[in-house]
């Protein structure tokens, strides 16, 4: 539109993912707070010189300046990031744990699948993924579970969750010992179609614990018992999602709980070790 200029607003987002573009350039895929899943560029974020680039890394909790229509009425559908502060900048913590960065690649783009169309807010789904990345840095809960647990509330948000305490086809109430994912969860007998699974109860009750939060029957849990709880949540977070996530097969099933790791200490850092600085 001749004349149009690009709106300046302010919002806070996990950063999910950033592609190349250009020779300076980057495209930043964000989940925002107050509007939902949104795409921006970051100019000249890849030179030597930019003061903002570690900033606008995966799993960063951010404070931005955009420019552009935050309802995506006018101009292009690419906002432009103008200003950004690091309010915690999560991958920093784990850059070097391969079972914690690829359990939060994997919340990334589960992020990214749950949120098909841009520019709608999903504020519960936001709280859901920064509280699983702040879960993965602070290491309090073994790697899979905080990444089970998030997969799980997040097929809630979405309407997918498996059927855990009836049966998934006729309702009837009770702890049903098989489980079919394209009947929605655990089923019983008169309702058991073929090739169901018929998982160990302790691994449907671990299920129903990450669920509703109960971590201290989720942390009392043996290996085995999560090996199993993983395999269904993934097949039945794939089968509504109708394709694979590529990150779900990176993430190791064997690490334990990581423990703490404090932000590395950096020029210009606050008191709590984050830059806060802002793009020019």
């Amino acid at each position: 539109m001749a004349g149009y200029r690009r709106q300046l607003y302010r919002d806070d987002a996990v950063v999910l993912r950033a592609q190349k573009l250009g020779e300076s350039d980057r495209i930043i895929t964000l989940l925002t707070r107050r509007h939902g899943r949104l795409r921006a560029v970051a100019r000249g974020i890849r030179r030597t010189t930019s003061k903002f680039g570690a900033r606008l890394e995966p799993f960063g909790h951010v404070d931005l300046q955009l420019a552009g229509d935050p309802k995506g009425n006018l101009g292009s559908s690419l906002h432009t990031v103008s200003q950004v502060e690091g309010i915690d900048l999560y991958g920093r913590r784990f850059l070097g744990d391969y079972s914690r960065y690829t359990a939060a690649s994997a919340i990334a783009e589960t992020a990214e699948r749950l949120t098909p169309v841009e520019r709608e807010p999903s504020l519960r789904l936001f709280q859901l993924t920064l509280g699983a990345l702040r879960a993965l840095a602070e290491g309090s809960h073994a790697t899979t579970l905080v990444l089970d647990a998030y997969l799980l509330r997040g097929m809630t948000l979405a309407g997918w969750a498996p059927a855990l305490i009836a049966c998934a086809v006729c309702g009837t109430p009770g702890r049903h010992r098989a489980f079919s994912v394209p009947a929605g969860g655990a089923v019983c007998p008169d309702c058991r179609p073929p090739g169901a699974a018929h998982p160990a109860p302790a691994t449907i009750d671990l299920m129903s614990a990450l669920t509703t939060g109960d971590w201290r029957v989720a942390d009392a849990t043996e290996t085995g018992v999560r090996r199993e709880c993983s395999g269904l949540v993934a097949a039945h977070l794939q089968w509504h999602l109708e394709r694979a996530l590529r990150s779900l097969p990176l993430v190791d099933r064997g690490a334990p709980a990581a423990g703490p790791v404090p932000p590395p200490h950096a020029g210009g850092a606050g008191a709590d070790g984050v830059n806060r600085g802002r793009t020019e």
